[in-house]
């Protein structure tokens, strides 16, 4: 936590997309909060008063959906994932000044606030809404707008949807957000990104954009007619104005120094939330825009996108207690390009975190200290000669500084770092190129020999306060080996004339990152990987197996739901030869995923299409990392499956 304005001080707030309480945050998600962490740390460095929001969204169908199968409260639901989201942020080592909740008391009041407002303007009507609607994300879609006739976003099947409905007239602000485009040509970055918004939605023509839902309860509801709830986009984007006490009916201080956001830090699978429907909803306000969005692109596992139901989730948790925090900090700022994706994988992180955390950084570290211990018993001072052959080294640190600020004010992260590596990787040519040991030898050569280290020590002491928005921990442990009090960490002893130090009285040289035995620990993973996968197939198994043989009443049989469904997707689940993944249209209007142990008979081709019988309340069972919602009817005779069809019987109809 942060302290409070300094009002002398240029501002300077920076938002995360507030993370979905559905699952614990994979890896790809944490990329998002370990960013806005690096920029505001460095905007600190420069001198800003920074306040930093992140938190989790926390309502909505799914939600609900999920705390019913758990058999709890979507509120108890909410706070334990949550938590861990919070738990994982903190773990990474995060300076967040507010962890907002869409279930804290004044941003739920606040957004009703807003609701009303925009109602009694005119800015929000009621309707119905009829189109296409895809659960996980839940958004509505015209035809147009699919992919294949599936979900733009996230590439799943969609469903046919209609309700009553509050709608958003973002048709009444296209024109003008569409000449804030022109005004503010920087407003959306990468400028992919912005061209995208301009062709894909602005251009076409903007729908006006459902802001409730009647066929949920879990959400804020509209005070004014609580049949509704304040659907998901309109609650969660309001976090960012709310988390600083914003209020229709007046807002405090905080909302008046730090509003607008400076730059809002998101994933590109919603930069459309963020840069059409926030704006609008800001317009319609009153009140100013954010400055800037970046739209980063994803970390992938491998070639893949981060997905429980692909089995190829990474927890940056649990890396960091493998690894360390910061080295994570450093994989996902390193290896994240600022347009494309990003792609971790074990391998790719442990060529990584030797080549430069142990090798380049920590070598360079260590040795100079160790050899400043040896030489000159920890104390080095700077040299009035001047040797002409540490020119170059002292440019490169010139050079480095000034890339550096540039690319760092522009959010390269991947650039900056790897500017900073070049320069260490300088630092240890220099240090074969002048060779201390051999210095060393020669009394007369001492001075130069002092001179030598002291150029070293000096470079570390910049590339130590440069890197402190990468790797925090690391940094500071780099300035204190070197012994330089506060005085000498200041970014403008970075910034300014290279020999700041007047002496350096260093410590015991230690480490910063050992060296990691690639092999034994692929090994270990692969070990820990394949006892996971015998767990799953074991579960699998007692799932498939359970045989009910005891008599049953009229009784019990009635609390079997029975109903009719259609196959309308279906793929092999990974890491389970028996699995496939059905996804069913079984009348509700809503998707049911169901897992049956049929891969053996039937190709994915041979069901789509198909009609079958599913046991429609059926607990659900995680099944090789994915949520199975019942159970589908086959027969076994003992040598293979056959699924009972009902082709031609309409989904949803009961079984009796």
């Amino acid at each position: 936590m942060q302290g409070g304005p300094v009002m002398d001080k240029p501002k300077f707030y920076i938002t995360t997309a507030i993370a979905y309480t559905s699952r614990k945050p994979h890896i790809g998600n944490t990329y998002d909060v370990v960013l806005a962490d690096m920029i505001a740390r460095y905007k600190r460095m420069m001198g800003f008063d920074v306040y930093f929001l992140t938190g989790s969204d926390e309502h909505g169908q799914k939600i609900e959906e999920y705390a019913k199968a758990q058999g709890i409260s979507p509120k108890e639901y909410v706070d334990g994932v949550s938590a861990q989201i919070r738990a994982v942020w903190d773990r990474m080592n995060t300076t967040y000044d507010r962890f907002i909740r869409t279930t804290d008391p004044d941003h739920e009041k606040a957004v009703q606030a807003i609701f009303k407002k925009l109602y009694e303007q005119g800015d929000i009507y009621k309707g119905h809404y009829e189109g296409k609607y895809c659960v996980p994300c839940e958004s509505f879609f015209t035809a147009s707008q699919l992919k294949d006739g599936k979900c733009p976003d996230c590439g799943r099947e969609v469903i046919d949807a209609k309700e009553e409905a509050y709608f958003l007239r973002l048709s009444k602000y296209q024109d003008r957000l569409l000449q804030y485009y022109e005004d503010n040509p920087d407003f959306i970055k990468p400028d992919s990104r912005r061209n995208e918004m301009i062709n894909n939605f602005l251009k076409p023509g903007l729908s006006d954009l459902c802001v409730s839902r009647t066929s949920f309860k879990w959400g804020i509801p509209v005070d004014f007619d609580p049949d509704h709830v304040v659907y998901v986009w309109l609650d969660a984007l309001s976090n960012y104005i709310t988390g600083l006490g914003y209020h229709p009916d007046g807002s405090g201080e905080k909302y008046a120094r730090y509003w607008p956001a400076d730059l809002h830090v998101i994933g590109k699978d919603i930069v459309r939330f963020h840069t059409i429907y926030w704006p609008i909803i800001l317009m319609a306000l009153g009140e100013p825009l954010p400055k800037q969005v970046l739209g980063h692109p994803w970390m992938l596992s491998g070639e893949d996108k981060m997905s429980k139901s692909r089995g190829n989730v990474l927890y940056a948790d649990e890396l960091a207690d493998r690894f360390g925090t910061d080295a994570v900090r450093y994989y996902l700022l390193a290896e994240m390009p600022y347009a494309q994706d990003g792609t971790i994988t074990y391998e790719s992180f442990i060529t990584r975190y030797n080549a430069d955390l142990a090798n380049t950084l920590g070598n360079l570290a260590n040795r100079s200290i160790a050899m400043a211990n040896k030489y000159f018993g920890g104390v080095v001072s700077r040299r009035a000669e001047a040797f002409p052959e540490d020119g170059e080294l002292r440019a490169a640190v010139g050079e480095t500084v000034e890339s550096y600020r540039r690319l760092m004010d522009g959010y390269r992260n991947a650039d900056a770092l790897e500017a900073l590596m070049n320069l260490a990787r300088r630092c240890n040519k220099y240090i074969d190129e002048t060779a201390p040991w051999l210095l060393a030898k020669e009394e007369e050569k001492r001075p130069r020999l002092e001179a030598v280290l002291y150029n070293l020590l000096e470079s570390i002491r910049i590339l130590g306060i440069l890197l402190t928005p990468f790797i925090p921990a690391t940094a500071e442990n780099m300035l204190t080996q070197l012994g330089v009090d506060g005085s000498l960490t200041a970014m403008d002893t970075a910034t300014g004339e290279y020999g700041a130090a007047e002496q350096y009285k260093v410590g015991e040289a230690t480490p910063l990152f050992a060296r990691i035995d690639a092999a034994k620990v692929l090994a270990e993973l692969e070990a820990e990987r394949q006892a996971a996968a015998a767990k799953e197939e074991k579960a699998e198994k007692t799932a498939e197996n359970v045989a009910f043989l005891s008599e049953i009443t009229i009784d019990d049989f009635a609390k079997i739901d029975l109903r009719v469904a259609e196959i309308i997707d279906c793929e092999p689940v990974k890491k389970a030869k028996k699995l496939l993944k059905l996804t069913l249209d079984d009348g509700s209007g809503m998707p049911r995923i169901v897992c049956s142990g049929i891969a053996k008979w039937y190709a994915p081709d041979d069901l789509k299409g198909r009609r079958i019988v599913v046991v429609a309340n059926l607990k659900p069972a995680v099944l090789c990392g994915v949520e199975s919602q019942g159970m589908i009817l086959a027969a076994d005779d003992g040598g293979a499956a056959r699924v009972l069809f009902v082709d031609g019987v309409a989904p949803g109809s009961k079984v009796r």
